[in-house]
């Protein structure tokens, strides 16, 4: 098993990787699949099933589809671009993607949300066609985003590429669970970012790795400072207000004026988190970490490190991306990043259990308090649900992610006061996660209809 940091960490758009960056990711794939078919594409429909249909208004599923199919990236979209090209396709009702003709598609007839047939591989699934001059289906193909913007076929799903045998040729540190983690940690001696980073010199150089790293908290900064510096009204129809500048304004005010008390430190926290996801739920630029409803935990703990830590060395940053994505990589592989798979505690819960373990690593941690921090982490966000009130990434997403980074410093804080030795594996929080996923009734899996997003008004 061998997830790269970059996957784990994609630049993109908001609101949500699975419902936003997935269906945009997929259209394009359904484009190339287009450009090397021998028929003749003349018009295009989408069908989007489960999650993506109950929430994909709330999410930008059916915006990011339109886009997607007119050729836009996640990686490289425009704002500004994107809004005059939605307009431009509503009123022409056709997409012009390069290397294709112009395809026929009205957003209002081709555009199907379908509540009553979930497709059986995933609950964020969606079907492409493409049909000819007289409107016959000729091309088609079931697409799933599985979470964090990752995309698999209906072929790929259910018969997913074999993994090499492992050897030391292909990674030296082919570890699949926490117990290996560790054992390859004791037996090499060293950290788990180290590890991380051999494994991932297998596929790029040493300079595009840290170019790499640089570039993604370059990205992740860059949202907190927007999200600080922005005000109004989210979109969406939900009257949500953003609080971060505004927050952050008095907090620094109060440290000015020396009225600082050691509780506010956790205020610092929140605020960096709510930043990056209102920014999301602007549908600004963000990373996945490891998703965009659970982007602002990772990169909040960062600052709180940097900011507040006096030991704190920029330098170090590399060493807490890698070692969080070690850890995203065992939950991915394992349970899931999904909310719509296995509701929030596999967004929140996963994107705490990541900082805790990269916090805990730049703090000095040992491999042995490194995994303790990440399951002090997951294990207290477990059972936890998705319920977006009217589908929007906002409540309780935003606050959520302040409290998911307070956990995570809290976790990693925990376990360097200890050795390292716990009762409850890493291993095991995590397949507890899968179980309770599994176990949770559909309404609590990003489907907005259970929780919150039934008991708070919403209009």
């Amino acid at each position: 098993m061998f997830l790269s940091v970059f996957d784990m960490f994609k630049i993109g758009i908001g609101p949500s990787s699975s419902h936003t960056m997935g269906p945009m990711v997929a259209a394009g794939r359904f484009l190339d699949l287009l450009r090397n078919s021998p028929f003749e594409a003349r018009g295009l429909r989408a069908s989007l099933h489960g999650s993506l249909a109950f929430t994909g208004v709330g999410h930008g599923t059916d915006r990011a589809t339109i886009l997607g199919l007119a050729g836009f990236r996640p990686e490289t979209h425009d704002a500004q671009a994107g809004e005059a090209a939605l307009a431009a396709i509503r009123r022409e009702k056709a997409v012009a993607p390069e290397g294709l003709p112009r395809l026929r598609f009205d957003p209002q007839q081709d555009l199907i949300f379908d509540y009553d047939h979930p497709l059986p591989g995933h609950a964020n699934g969606m079907i492409l066609m493409a049909t000819d001059a007289q409107g016959d289906v000729i091309v088609k193909e079931t697409y799933y985003s599985i979470g964090g913007g990752f995309v698999l076929t209906e072929a790929e799903l259910q018969s997913p590429p074999k993994e090499p045998a492992r050897s030391e040729t292909i990674h030296p540190y082919p570890f699949e669970t926490a117990a290996e983690m560790l054992e390859m940690a004791r037996k090499s001696g060293r950290s788990i970012a180290a590890m991380k980073r051999a494994n991932e010199l297998k596929h790029c150089s040493a300079s595009a790795l840290d170019t790499g790293l640089a570039r993604i908290w370059t990205a992740m900064n860059a949202c907190i400072e927007r999200g600080l510096a922005a005000e109004g009204t989210l979109p969406g129809g939900l009257g949500v207000r953003r609080r971060a500048g505004e927050i952050h304004r008095a907090l620094t005010a109060e440290h000015g004026m020396n009225l600082h008390a050691p509780h506010t430190t956790n205020d610092w926290l929140i605020v960096h988190a709510m930043a990056v996801n209102e920014e999301n739920a602007a549908g600004g630029q963000v990373v996945t970490a490891p998703t965009n409803g659970a982007a602002g935990v990772l990169p909040a703990t960062i600052r709180y490190w940097l900011d507040h830590v006096p030991s704190a060395r920029p330098a170090l940053i590399s060493d807490f991306l890698l070692t969080a994505a070690a850890i995203g990589g065992l939950i991915k592989h394992n349970a899931s990043i999904s909310g719509a798979e296995c509701g929030c505690q596999a967004e929140i819960g996963s994107a705490s259990a990541m900082a805790a373990a990269g916090f805990c690593a730049v703090m000095g941690g040992t491999p042995e308090q490194v995994e303790n921090a990440a399951e002090i982490a997951l294990e207290h966000h477990l059972g936890m649900t998705c319920d977006p009130v009217r589908g929007l990434v906002q409540v309780p997403c935003i606050e959520r992610n302040g409290m998911g980074a307070v956990k995570a410093v809290a976790a990693a804080s925990l376990a360097l006061r200890g050795n390292g030795a716990h009762v409850v594996p890493l291993d095991s929080a995590i397949e507890t996660m899968r179980q309770t996923g599994a176990d949770m009734s559909r309404k609590y899996k990003e489907t907005a209809l259970g929780g919150l997003a039934v008991n708070v008004p919403n209009c």
